[in-house]
Formats: structure tokens, sequence, C-alpha cells
């Protein structure tokens, strides 16, 4: 819807540029998806992965000083549906923020973009993948799921897709720790309603909110990173329970 918003604004840093493209590039998935014959099995394997990370880090998605991250990354991050409001009016936005935020905030906002697109783009793949094997998505099997991810051609994104959750995580709890964040989001809650940016705002502060509250955000993304590359090197070893993970993990 604003694609040509998108196109239109001058970009004038590197920061700048690389939101821009990713947006860009997210806008034309997006609408591509939204039209997918597979789309309704994208969801399913998107819900089944969630429950997947929750089942594999269980510990720490019921540790308190850890599940409000968490479940923001879930449900806000890997956004498996119902967030095309929200990616609209970042969109919509677009030409403020690169007016208005430094090129670290810009860059923060680019590595969630990017993640959301590789999420969706291998969520989507693995449709496509369980479509060609007659796999039924709705009741997806450890094994169906196992043997269509090493028959994945994008294994290169997965790899980056762990890697942009340790880069993402780390940057937002670096603004997280500056109260000022917090004060502007109180204040610009009003003003944000009546431009229509609700969606937009609400996800700002549960991040914020979910951040603020965590123990130690480091310690979280480093066992978060290191269990989902063993998870990997299972999968793609054959690992009979891959999800299986050491107690030093």
């Amino acid at each position: 819807m604003y694609r040509e918003r998108l196109v239109a604004t001058e970009a004038r840093t590197e920061s700048a540029r690389r939101l821009q493209k990713l947006l860009l590039d997210y806008h034309d998935f997006r609408h591509l998806k939204a039209t997918h014959p597979l789309l309704e099995n994208a969801s399913h394997i998107a819900d089944w992965q969630a429950e997947r990370l929750k089942t594999t880090h269980e510990d720490l998605y019921h540790h308190p000083g850890y599940h409000h991250g968490l479940e923001f990354l879930l449900t806000d991050l890997y956004a498996p549906a119902g967030m095309t409001h929200r990616d609209d009016n970042i969109d919509r936005v677009f030409p403020k923020m690169v007016k208005w935020l430094p090129d670290n905030l810009l860059d923060t906002f680019a590595g969630l973009v990017e993640l959301n697109l590789i999420t969706q783009r291998l969520d989507l793949e693995l449709a496509e993948l369980f479509h060609l094997q007659s796999v039924p998505a709705h009741s997806l099997t450890t094994e169906d799921y196992c043997a269509a991810y090493r028959e994945s051609r994008l294994l290169d994104q997965r790899e980056k897709q762990i890697s942009l959750v340790a880069d993402v995580g780390q940057q937002l709890d670096r603004y997280v720790r500056n109260r000022t964040l917090g004060w502007l989001l109180s204040m610009t809650r009003g003003p944000a309603e009546m431009a229509d940016l609700r969606d937009l705002h609400s996800f700002l502060h549960r991040g914020y909110s979910a951040f603020r509250k965590m123990d130690d955000v480091e310690l979280l993304i480093d066992r978060l990173v290191s269990r989902e590359q063993q998870v990997m090197r299972n999968i793609l070893n054959h690992h009979p329970d891959p999800f299986s993970l050491p107690e030093s993990l």
C-alpha cells in the first residue's frame, strides 16, 4: 500500500538505504505471501515451530526473568500472522524515520525487518517442500520437519536467522536501558493513536517492557543461539532426537 512512499523517500545514509531496501523486499514478499496458495500451510508451520521453540527452551520460557522476552520474540518478532497493519505503518512512517532517527536505531529496525523477512521466507519454503512431498502441514511430525529442513535451498539463511536473533537482541537491550525511551513511549501514546499508529506503538512498548523485565539479556541470547546452532547441527547430521540438547546448553 505504501510502496511508492518507500521508493520516493531519499535515503541519505548507508543505514537508511539498508532499511529502505529491506522494507521494499519485505513489502513485496508480504504481498506475494498474501496470495500464495500455501499461505495456510505456512501459518501451520509457523505455529508448529513456535511451539517447538517453547519446548526446546522450556526452562527459559518459564523462567520469570526471561518469559516476557521470549514471549515477545515468539509473538512479535517472529510474528507468524496478524501484523499486517503494523508492517504497513512502518512503511508509512519510513520518511519520518530516516529524517529523525539516528543511524544506530535505523540499523536495529533493519535487523528486525530482516529477521521477520527471513523467518517468513523459510516458513513458506518449508510449506512448498511439504506440499511437494505430500506431507500435511497441519499434522507435522519431527521426522517430516527434519527431512524437509535438510532439503532446503536456504540453509545459509537459517544460519543468518540465528545470528540476527543475537544481533537484534543485544541492540534492543542497549536501548531499553535508556530510561528516556520509556518516557518517550509513554508521552507519545496519545499522538500515536490519533495518527492510527496504535499497533506500531504497542509493538514498541511491548518490546521495551519485555526487555526491561529480563534479568540478563546477554545470557539469554547466548543460550538461545548456542542451542539453536546445536539443533541445526543435529538435524543436518540426522540425529535421532534432534531437539535434545546437552545439559551444558
